[in-house]
């Protein structure tokens, strides 16, 4: 007969064997670091860690570089607005709208961009774009030719400028998403700041190359070619890490939607994306503030020339301090981006609250310096527009996605003000223009009025924003408890070998 207190004790024997060898084999930090979602314990998968890699950088210079190509097209008639006219037969309005369809074109095109991003991700996003880039380049260029009229010419230079105005939305929406994507919490905003300043980098490059071109048509040329050279940049882009650097990024993007609901107080309280009335209160400051500001930049470089040309400076000097603006703006938030990702860290909004009345003087103060025989005097004002206006642009950004919780989403509704302001700005600037009899002929003197009063009546309002860092203290709360749970992981696999080893010891009691 069979011993059943032998059998009971051989079976015991081989399930400790069995569990033994598993976890003798298992690889602790295997254990430790395989991802799971959210809500998984210890008794159903190991605790979850993030991950950067290296790659980033390269998708991060592929954004840059489309970024500042993508720019090119908007701000390029402004500094030879007044030469495009001539050869080209179009009066000033038209070539200002040259300049304002990309903003017109741009809101339609910025609200489809997070669908795009959701359904195809941001790497087939980029080919999108960056098609529409090259061909408008080509037909741009094609309205040239001298045997077309002037309505032929501006037809088809029209639609390049459609085409173009496609393509930069993708590029500037998709920067938040990527850095979310991509970055941990120590250099989203850096990364961030990177991809936004691209815009205003391509801005001052398309001041300073377009007047340098030589004729309208020899520049319109050099457009196309760096609109073709950009081309391979698409191809460094990448879609998603394979293991996320963040708990933000690791979770599914919300649809634009769910932002729209949550502004008007309809999105469910138990969600991710619901916002308070606080919140709701902050992104509605931002909105208003962001797209003042960026929408007045913006138009700025459309009106370069006709701002400044009429008191006697050049299209060269017009579009040297355009690009000191942008230029001194750049450097700034080179400068200051790392300083707000590791030591001044949930403070955007104190900046904002100190940038932003400053930046309503110095556009106030405009209506004094455009004058005959000021050129110190305004690139000085430049420059300072530009560290202010600049450095403020990456805070905002980044801020909108903290209120709200939805990088695309956010960026694609600032985005989108700021192009509605700057159409409006350059139609109302264009209306006010001074006519052929006024002194100047021609002077856009009541259009910086009208500039400045509009700044200095928004930004005050920037002292009602509270700005709470909640993705953030969401992230960083998650990064916490993974690093917890690594460590109870680790204790859990030593307490359980010492179990097993411990009911070995009972068995080989038993048997004996």
């Amino acid at each position: 007969m069979v011993d059943l207190h032998d059998t009971r004790n051989s079976r015991h024997s081989l399930m400790l064997q069995m569990a033994t060898d598993s976890i003798t084999n298992a690889n602790p930090a295997t254990l430790a670091t395989t991802p799971h979602t959210e809500g998984t314990s210890l008794a159903h998968g190991a605790p979850v860690t993030y991950r950067l890699y290296k790659r980033r950088f390269i998708g991060l210079l592929g954004l840059f570089l489309l970024n500042i190509v993508a720019a090119l097209p908007n701000p390029w008639y402004g500094p030879i607005a007044n030469n495009v006219s001539a050869d080209f037969g179009f009066t000033l309005n038209r070539v200002n709208w040259l300049g304002n369809v990309i903003n017109f074109v741009f809101l339609p095109t910025s609200i489809f961009v997070p669908f795009f991003c959701k359904r195809y991700g941001i790497r087939i996003s980029c080919y999108i774009a960056t098609f529409f880039l090259l061909v408008s380049g080509w037909i741009r260029y094609a309205g040239t030719v001298r045997s077309l009229d002037s309505d032929g010419s501006y037809a088809l230079q029209m639609v390049g400028q459609l085409l173009a105005g496609v393509a930069q939305p993708f590029f500037q929406i998709i920067g938040p998403l990527y850095s979310e994507t991509w970055f941990d919490t120590k250099s989203r905003t850096t990364a961030t700041m990177l991809i936004a300043i691209a815009n205003p980098i391509g801005g001052a490059i398309s001041q300073v190359l377009a007047p340098t071109g030589g004729t309208p048509r020899s520049s319109i040329l050099i457009l196309a070619i760096i609109c073709s050279a950009v081309v391979p940049c698409t191809f460094l882009v990448g879609n998603t890490p394979p293991t996320p650097p963040t708990y933000s990024a690791a979770q599914p993007s919300p649809p634009l939607m769910s932002l729209v609901r949550a502004l008007i107080g309809r999105e469910p309280r138990g969600r991710p994306t619901y916002m308070s009335v606080r919140e709701r209160f902050d992104f509605a400051i931002m909105m208003t503030n962001f797209g003042i500001l960026a929408g007045t930049v913006n138009a700025f470089g459309v009106l370069t020339g006709e701002d400044l040309v009429p008191y006697g400076y050049s299209d060269t000097i017009a579009g040297l301090m355009g690009a000191t603006l942008l230029i001194a703006g750049i450097v700034a938030a080179c400068v200051t981006s790392p300083l707000f990702d590791r030591v001044f860290t949930g403070r955007l909004a104190v900046v904002s609250k100190i940038l932003s009345p400053a930046l309503g003087a110095l556009w106030l103060s405009l209506i004094w310096a455009v004058k005959e025989n000021n050129t110190g005097g305004l690139f000085a004002i430049m420059a300072l527009i530009g560290i202010c206006a600049i450095t403020l642009l990456p805070v905002a950004l980044e801020l909108g996605v903290e209120v709200t919780r939805n990088a695309d989403g956010s960026s694609a509704l600032l985005w989108c003000i700021a192009n509605l302001i700057s159409i409006a700005s350059v139609l109302i600037q264009g209306a006010l223009r001074g006519g052929p009899d006024a002194h100047p002929p021609f002077n856009m003197h009541r259009g910086l009025i009208f500039q400045g009063i509009l700044v200095c009546c928004t930004v005050f309002t920037v002292f009602g924003l509270k700005g709470k860092h909640a993705r953030r203290e969401m992230d960083e709360r998650a990064m916490q408890e993974a690093a917890g749970l690594q460590g109870v992981g680790g204790d859990s696999v030593e307490g359980l070998k010492q179990e097993v080893k411990e009911g070995e010891s009972a068995v080989q009691v038993q048997a004996v």
